[in-house]
């Protein structure tokens, strides 16, 4: 690395660390930094692209609905109407899509230096009800998520590391991954894939700069939730009540559900240069639901 190299990795991190901003961070931390979020337009990706708006980055989210992916846009825009924000409906299981929003990206804010990989839903199913097709539809699905976004924008986060010293991927995961659940096994057995691929991109682009980590999700107030809410049998319990109740029964020790802000706090965090010697590592953002010591 180079001094020039180095000194801008302190100099970001030093930004981070004063002036509080929103939840703390301050205003232009991320400043001459591009982030890409896929699955950008709802929960934790909505709110990851948020933050990284607050610190001063120029964002980039995709998603496959048009509609909601527009309503996204028009909300962060009005958060932060200085900001510099591309939203594109993009497939990130369509490689020609995912490198058209790459070169996209490039153009119209820089090479990205921060990609974050959020696009991906569970399955419910256990052994005995889970197919082929189910089978190669959900670890399709949850590898190639990461692996076609990360493909296309390796080159530019190079370039990014290059010129500013540092440049990152976080990986949305499950603890599901560490912690599996026999009705959903296929998730669970994915989920142990993507933890370990991300181990291997660690170790990989660590010459090139470039570190890879993620985040462990437990229990998160999601529109899941929430539909399950609404179809819920205890009609006078409210929101609250009910969420804390779920809490309880599943064995969650703060007693409650995460809020989506809570995990985009850890996901920014990796991106940045605050953790600028962590690579291949995980944060566990379950409220101490894990049982791994």
């Amino acid at each position: 690395m180079t001094m020039r190299q180095d000194t801008g990795i302190a100099t970001a991190a030093a930004a981070l660390a004063r002036t509080p901003g929103q939840a703390g961070w301050r205003h232009d931390a991320l400043a001459g930094r591009t982030a890409v979020v896929t699955g950008g337009s709802s929960g934790i990706g909505l709110a990851t692209a948020d933050l990284l708006l607050a610190c001063g980055a120029a964002v980039a989210i995709c998603g496959r609905d048009t509609v909601r992916l527009d309503a996204a846009a028009q909300g962060l825009r009005q958060r932060h109407p200085d900001a510099r924000l591309l939203a594109r409906t993009c497939n990130v299981l369509d490689e020609s899509s995912v490198g058209d929003f790459a070169g996209q990206v490039e153009r119209e804010l820089g090479p990205a230096a921060m990609l974050i990989n959020n696009a991906g839903q569970g399955r419910v199913s256990t052994f005995a009800s889970t197919g082929d097709a189910a089978w190669s539809e959900e670890l399709h699905l949850k590898f190639f998520s990461v692996i076609y976004p990360t493909r296309a924008f390796l080159p530019q986060l190079a370039q990014s590391a290059s010129e500013l010293g540092d440049a990152a991927i976080v990986c949305s995961n499950s603890l599901l991954a560490r912690q599996p659940e026999p009705h959903m096994v296929a998730t669970s057995a994915a989920r142990a894939g993507l933890l370990n691929l991300v181990r291997s991109l660690a170790t990989e682009f660590a010459p090139q700069g470039i570190r890879v980590n993620g985040i462990l999700i437990g229990l998160i107030e999601s529109g899941q939730w929430r539909r399950r809410f609404e179809a819920r049998s205890e009609s006078e319990l409210d929101w609250t009540a009910w969420t804390r109740e779920l809490a309880r029964t599943k064995h969650i020790p703060l007693g409650r559900l995460g809020r989506p802000d809570e995990a985009a706090q850890a996901v920014v965090f990796l991106a940045s240069p605050l953790s600028s010697y962590t690579t291949g590592s995980h944060i566990d953002i379950s409220g101490g639901h894990s049982r791994n010591a």
